[in-house]
């Protein structure tokens, strides 16, 4: 099993400070105003030479009306669930709290081991002020500045030690699998199909539209076949935002997408689809993700001969310009063509990793470019010389040119045509740019 390290505390203490120096990336939002992390966020970190899964939380109040609070005290909750350990954060500053006291009584119900950690702990006063919190009943104690990263090479010394080899490898195996996220609008099944994918209740699947308020990580690993799915809420139209929390749902889906190398847009197929379900196609080719098109609840449709045939054309008309995407019908009720989709989704990500040979690039595309030359602009013959694939996550072309603004779009659409012919670019949005040889 993975390891997993959550950090835990009221709001405002610097947990989220604390997650960015173990990333060493700014990942969370940081700000002095309490409440700013509302979600559960998840990164990996590695120290000594072990990785591990860092969680940051939102802080926690007990017993909260607030609406957003009683949110962040269930994912708090769920949090420890995941963790096998906790660093418990408190702050120098202000003091032992209230707050403080409802962390701790939580937390010495818990088995797993517990750091406490004192934070904004950044000159000798403070170091005194800073043992009260040994009231708390926790030892030893860690005191750090999480800004200025002082005492954190502790810290971790303690935690990595409660870390095994096993572990650490599988935290850093995870983290590079391939990454499907199910997306679409509300009520579509994307719960449905992770469960029947999964083939057990990871979510709670339920008819009414948001029950999934929160991106979910499923590791699967069936079948010789291991990824991560990612399980989103809904995506619905802005005026359709009622909700706070259904507005952060969507935030949420839309990270999600930034997260997967492939999104598997569900559609309703008794509804067809819809100028949202559009919108959130052309999202994700925006972000440069593979695309995988499922067709759900395709039992519930009555059938002609070709209906398929026909559906599948009237949809690929709807999302010209980019048509290349896989269609598949499946119904994740009675699991058809499911594990289809799995494969298919797989060979996307693999088309949108490949990396061309520049040679086999250039015999190929300039061979197109000959049987169709570029029009000539006022006077001029444009010249394409030399094709090179760029090193960037989304596959990227630059074509080498005299007159690399002139080239017009219809152009370009042949030259990336020719690319998804020759190349199995299906699923996979591309990126062509011309420059100055």
């Amino acid at each position: 099993m993975s390891f997993t390290v959550a950090i835990v505390g009221r709001p405002n203490v610097g947990k989220s400070t604390l997650f960015n120096r173990l990333l060493e990336q700014r990942k969370a939002i940081v700000d002095d105003v309490s409440g700013v992390t509302r979600d559960r966020q998840y990164g990996v970190a590695d120290w000594n030479g072990k990785t591990f899964n860092v969680i940051d939380t939102g802080g926690f109040v007990p017993e909260s009306e607030d609406v957003f609070e009683k949110e962040i005290a269930k994912q708090v909750l769920i949090a420890l669930e995941e963790a096998n350990a906790i660093i418990f954060m408190v702050d120098a500053a202000t003091g032992m709290t209230d707050l403080d006291d409802a962390m701790a009584n939580l937390l010495r119900r818990s088995t797993k081991p517990v750091l406490l950690t004192v934070n904004k702990v950044d000159n000798n006063d403070r170091m005194l002020e800073a043992s009260e919190f040994y009231g708390l009943g926790f030892d030893p104690i860690y005191f750090i500045a999480a800004a200025s990263g002082s005492g954190t090479g502790e810290l971790l010394d303690a935690l990595t030690d409660h870390i095994t080899e096993d572990a650490s490898e599988e935290t850093l195996e995870a983290d590079g699998l391939p990454k499907f996220a199910i997306i679409g609008q509300p009520n579509v099944g994307k719960s449905s199909l992770l469960n029947a994918l999964v083939g057990g209740e990871r979510t709670i699947v339920s008819d009414i539209a948001g029950t999934t308020r929160d991106t979910i990580h499923t590791h699967y690993k069936l079948f010789q076949k291991e990824f991560i799915l990612i399980d989103t809420a809904g995506i619905r139209r802005k005026t359709k935002v009622h909700e706070d929390l259904e507005f952060y749902s969507v935030i949420r889906a839309i990270k999600a997408m930034d997260e997967a190398d492939v999104c598997l847009l569900l559609l309703d197929a008794e509804k067809g689809i819809t100028a949202q379900d559009l919108n959130i196609f052309s999202l994700a080719a925006k972000k440069g993700k593979g695309i995988v098109v499922l067709v759900n609840k395709w039992d519930l449709v009555a059938k002609e001969t070709n209906t398929a045939k026909e559906y599948e054309t009237q949809l690929k008309k709807r999302l010209a310009p980019f048509t290349d995407v896989p269609i598949l019908f499946i119904s994740a009720l009675e699991k058809t063509r499911i594990f289809k989709a799995i494969e298919i989704a797989i060979e996307v990500y693999e088309s949108r990793k490949q990396k061309i040979p520049t040679s086999k690039l250039n015999d190929t595309m300039l061979q197109a470019i000959q049987a169709y030359h570029p029009p000539v602009v006022r006077g001029h013959p444009i010249k394409i010389k030399f094709v090179t694939q760029l090193p960037t996550v989304v596959p990227s072309f630059a074509f080498f040119c005299n007159f690399p603004d002139d080239i017009k779009q219809p152009y370009k659409n042949y030259l990336e045509n020719k690319l998804r012919e020759k190349f199995s670019l299906s699923g996979v949005p591309i990126r062509l740019f011309f420059r100055k040889k």
